[in-house]
């Protein structure tokens, strides 16, 4: 096994007085920005059309904006529902406090979904080519937290006796797996640059829901197992002794990427 020092890094990027600027928040930042004009070179290179419609650049923005609002609602809302349900039940005024942390990825998503779902049919546009549009942007995001993640010691993995050893600070003095690393490599470069392929060698954005297909499946296959290396949720525990809550919220994602993914093959829904 690789033993591995963790990185003496503030956590704190710069402060001034009460303010501070976090590498989380840069994560956020730099994650969303790099949606916005990624898609929007997409809409353009591609010429993507919906509904004999072209998605231009003012349709792009709103769509950003809708999907930074339903992801951070949702992932608040997810992880107060998810992952720990009791104690804001007893505490609901604190569900608005963003900064102690708590944001669920699942509940981002479904967040997400929800916001494109309603800007698709307000505007007659087809979901599954917005929602193309966010899959293939979402990783570096997915990276940059994941990283941002690390950076804090936070989210880090169970107690390791193969592959990589880390000791973190804020656990006990056991060397552990550090997963952040593992989902910043597997859910976001290697999904990110999957999905590009697809896109600019096979021009699978002409197949709407392909892309959205491929990232649920292979996010959740990957969360899937990287969660067997990760510390489960200390309020929550295992599910049947082996399953954690990201375990299986990754099973829904992986047989709706399926579904969708037969649906994206019938040729009805190639868009030339």
């Amino acid at each position: 096994m690789f033993y591995l020092s963790f990185p003496s890094i503030n956590p704190v990027i710069f402060s001034l007085g009460p303010f501070e600027i976090r590498w989380y928040s840069l994560a956020y930042i730099v994650g969303f920005l790099f949606a916005w004009r990624y898609i929007r070179f997409l809409t353009q290179k591609k010429q993507i059309h919906s509904l004999n419609k072209k998605i231009d650049f003012k349709f792009v923005d709103d769509l950003v904006f809708y999907s930074i609002v339903g992801l951070i609602l949702g992932a608040r809302l997810g992880y107060v529902i998810f992952y720990n349900p009791s104690y804001y039940l007893q505490n609901p005024f604190e569900i608005i406090y963003l900064w102690q942390g708590g944001l669920s990825f699942h509940g981002g998503l479904l967040g997400i979904v929800i916001a494109s779902l309603v800007l698709s049919k307000s505007n007659q546009i087809d979901f599954f080519q917005l929602s193309d549009l966010i899959c293939v942007s979402a990783p570096v995001g997915i990276f940059f937290g994941r990283i941002a993640n690390f950076i804090n010691g936070e989210l880090y993995g169970r107690p390791s006796e193969y592959f990589i050893g880390m000791q973190f600070p804020g656990s006990d003095a056991q060397f552990r797996h550090p997963s952040q690393l593992y989902e910043a490599f597997l859910e976001g470069l290697v999904i990110f640059i999957v999905l590009n392929i697809l896109i600019h060698k096979f021009d699978k954005l002409k197949k709407p829901g392909f892309i959205s297909s491929v990232f649920l499946i292979m996010y959740g296959v990957f969360r899937f197992f990287i969660e067997f290396t990760r510390e489960p949720d200390q309020q929550l525990g295992l599910f049947f002794e082996y399953l954690s809550m990201g375990m299986i919220l990754s099973i829904p994602m992986i047989i709706f990427g399926i579904f969708i993914f037969i649906y994206s093959q019938s040729d009805d829904r190639a868009k030339n």
